[in-house]
Order: C-alpha cells, then sequence, then structure tokens
C-alpha cells in the first residue's frame, strides 16, 4: 500500500475477463493515482483473449497481466474490494468498502457479446475513479 494512494482490488472467479478488464480501466484512467490488483477465486490458466482484443479495441493492453489467486493480503491491502461474481469465496474484513458488480461472464462468449460488459466495465469504473480521485 502506498500511503495516501486509494487502493482498489477487483475479484472475480477466473481472474481471466471481468476483473482484468477493471484493473486495466483503471490503471488508464488513474494511472498512478490509485493503486490497482485484481485476483481470482479460482484463477484461470490464462487471461481471456477475447478480453484482450475487447480492449485492445480500446488502446488498452492487457496482455501482460496473468490470473493470479486472491489472497487475505490482498483483501487487507486495499481500501476498496469490488467483487464481480465470486460470491462467498471473498474474505470480509470490517471497514473496507465493499461493492458487488453484477455482470455477464465473457468467458466462452464471442467479441460481440464481451463489448457490451467491457463498456459497462468502463463506466462504472470512469465513476469510481471521479469518486476516489474527488
Amino acid at each position: 500500500m502506498t500511503p495516501g494512494i486509494p487502493s482498489v482490488l477487483f475479484v472475480c472467479v477466473h481472474n481471466a475477463g471481468r476483473s482484468q478488464m477493471a484493473a486495466g480501466f483503471l490503471r488508464h484512467v488513474a494511472g498512478d493515482r490509485i493503486e490497482v490488483r485484481s485476483a481470482g477465486s479460482m484463477p484461470a490458466e490464462a487471461i481471456n483473449p477475447v478480453a484482450v482484443e475487447a480492449m485492445r479495441e480500446l488502446g488498452i493492453d492487457i496482455t501482460a497481466e496473468t490470473p493470479k489467486v486472491l489472497t487475505t493480503e490482498a483483501v487487507q491491502d486495499s481500501d476498496v474490494v469490488i467483487t464481480m461474481g465470486c460470491g462467498d469465496a471473498c474474505p470480509f474484513f470490517p471497514g473496507k468498502r465493499y461493492e458487488d458488480w453484477v455482470l455477464d461472464d465473457p468467458a466462452g462468449q464471442g467479441i460481440e457479446a464481451v463489448r457490451p460488459i467491457r463498456d459497462d466495465i468502463r463506466q462504472r469504473i470512469e465513476a469510481l475513479a471521479a469518486e476516489l480521485l474527488a
């Protein structure tokens, strides 16, 4: 954790699509003004290539990211924890801000189905960044 800088953790089951797109958007929008993490309760082997393609369409490269396992430390070190369908797998700590974003899972979907998910995530990220950086 960097003192004075808000930190956000995005969590989904596989850490291959939704949470990676959200992290990519927040890094793009906030730069180093917000610390960004992502993780999964059951991480996949690799990032969803359609999620990578959808983000590339907007000029955001997430190809270097890899799915990471959710740790208690990652939650403890974050000010805001945003879950995306991980259910009860996410540890809860008092004093943290939790949000659950209901989003379709891009796994197994084509680019036409992933674009609206990506755009929904982008709108949520823009609102979140504006609030955290206000």
